[in-house]
């Protein structure tokens, strides 16, 4: 098997999303999706990227990391910068998973964003899973892997993309169904409306019939609902154009 991987971009900045928000990150953006939902924003890592030696991604990555000291915020032991494998679809790349194994022995703290759709057993125990479960609003819930939630460990999270009053209430449903917080921690991300130049031709059209709910909407039902959950906006499109790449 070659050693390398199809790369989309490697950069440093914030983690946006989940209970690392906030935290500094490096991010691995690895090229190919099988998936087409109807809100993505990374349209272009679909096929853009090129090909680059596991060694050479973990020297990009120490580069990037050079400058901060390994540090323990708060009562949480955490190595920073954070690593993120995020995409596309990291799993689509078998290669994925040495280069989590590489950057967990080289003691960075790595994060997985993952679709849910592939199967996630393989993955170094080390690696924190952010694993979607598609809501029907994606265009893709077919594709959910249901398995995978065996797999899971108290430090992975699992998040719901809510871009409508049919998510909220398939995600509530399935939380109840799956006790679902009884595994890990629990994101609602609302949908941030997609800006012109995001708006690939071939994502998934939102199905007919759905009713699109707003960031207020959203959180004043977990409130009403008192829903085991946490509420998360992309940060990093509150701070940069939602649309600016390399953040």
């Amino acid at each position: 098997m070659s050693d390398t991987l199809v790369v989309n971009e490697i950069y440093l900045s914030l983690q946006g999303e989940s209970t690392f928000a906030g935290l500094p990150c490096i991010f691995v953006r690895l090229t190919a999706c099988d998936l087409r939902c109807s809100y993505c924003d990374t349209a272009n890592a679909f096929s853009e990227g090129k090909k680059m030696a596991l060694m050479e991604i973990l020297m990009k990555v120490r580069g990037l990391a050079a400058h901060f000291k390994n540090s323990s915020p708060g009562t949480r032991h955490l190595s920073l910068p954070l690593v993120e494998l995020t995409g596309g679809e990291p799993l689509l790349q078998k290669n994925s998973l040495p280069l989590m194994k590489l950057l967990c022995d080289d003691d960075f703290t790595v994060l997985l964003e993952t679709s849910g759709a592939h199967d996630i057993a393989a993955v170094d125990l080390r690696v924190h899973h952010i694993m979607d479960l598609k809501c029907p609003s994606s265009g893709e819930a077919e594709h959910n892997r249901w398995s995978n939630l065996k797999h899971l460990k108290s430090i992975d999270e699992i998040k719901f993309v809510i871009g409508t009053v049919q998510d909220y209430a398939w995600a509530r449903q399935k939380i109840t169904e799956h006790k679902l917080d009884a595994i890990c921690p629990l994101l609602f991300s609302w949908v941030h409306p997609l800006s012109p130049v995001q708006q690939d031709k071939s994502l998934k059209k939102v199905p007919a019939g759905q009713t699109p709910i707003s960031r207020r909407e959203l959180a004043e039902k977990i409130i009403a609902d008192a829903l085991p959950v946490r509420f998360q906006v992309q940060l990093h499109k509150v701070i940069w154009p939602p649309e600016q790449r390399g953040v």
